[in-house]
């Protein structure tokens, strides 16, 4: 699989398993999804399912596709496995798959997931999808992951989590504009003393840098906290070969 992702969640695995499987919960988290719509099926048939997202206020790209989950396995994992497909014209991804593997561990679960789509549009298409749009996905699936997380591990809720997210952002991006005006200003402060205009830039410099690279808090979901690289040993589940595409 092309994309890699994976956490380390202490939490009980039916509970992982629960708050992942049901798409109600599975949309508050997922950063990817703006809803997600479980569709009748027959016994013994794979779970289909809608998507939408919202990727501008006005614009929602849709698509459908096919899940199973295999809640029981000998080594005591569980894998869920899907195939998607968008027909909107306007989604970059035109088909994919991709699975979920839960891997019980002495303090907890070790959460992981491997995807790859398909984009469409020709070579225009794939262009924008590796500067743009797939390192995208892999920050959009670790920043999401992290926030499961926090809701599993800290009763965060992933609502909470977007605003302490957004709020982080905001002191951030304050503190950081008034470092830069005022390094730039420095030569005007030729009213203080000698010493305060060599500390007042050093002292405008630290907090820049503390803007930009201090790790989060720990109730900021983060997606650095996540493994973005796939180990030597990751492969699809055999469950995924036999799950037939939506289209």
């Amino acid at each position: 699989m092309g994309l890699y992702i994976e956490a380390r969640i202490r939490a009980e695995l039916d509970e992982l398993w629960a708050r992942t499987q049901d798409p109600a919960r599975h949309q508050r988290w997922d950063l990817r999804f703006t809803t997600i719509d479980y569709l009748p099926r027959a016994q013994g048939e794979p779970q289909r399912f809608r998507y939408a997202t919202r990727v501008l206020p006005f614009l929602t790209v849709s698509g459908t596709g096919t899940a199973v989950g295999e809640a029981e396995r000998p080594d005591g994992t569980r894998t869920s496995a899907l195939r998607f497909a968008s027909p909107h014209p306007l989604s970059l991804i035109e088909e994919g798959s991709g699975y979920w593997r839960y891997v019980p561990e002495e303090d907890g679960v070790r959460f992981l997931t491997g995807y790859d789509y398909r984009p469409r549009w020709g070579a225009f298409g794939r262009a924008v999808d590796r500067a743009l749009v797939r390192p995208l996905m892999v920050w959009a699936t670790a920043w999401s992951f992290d926030r499961l997380r926090l809701w599993l591990e800290r009763g965060i809720t992933p609502e909470r989590a977007l605003w302490n997210w957004l709020a982080e952002l905001a002191v951030r991006a304050v503190v950081l504009t008034v470092a830069c005006v005022g390094i730039g200003t420095g030569p005007e402060l030729g009213g203080h003393s000698a010493p305060l205009m060599f500390v007042i830039p050093q002292l405008l410099l630290v907090a820049a840098c503390l803007a930009l690279f201090k790790a989060p808090l720990p109730c900021v979901p983060a997606a650095r906290r996540c493994v973005r690289r796939a180990p030597a040993r990751a492969r699809a589940p055999r469950v995924l070969r036999a799950l037939e595409s939506p289209r």
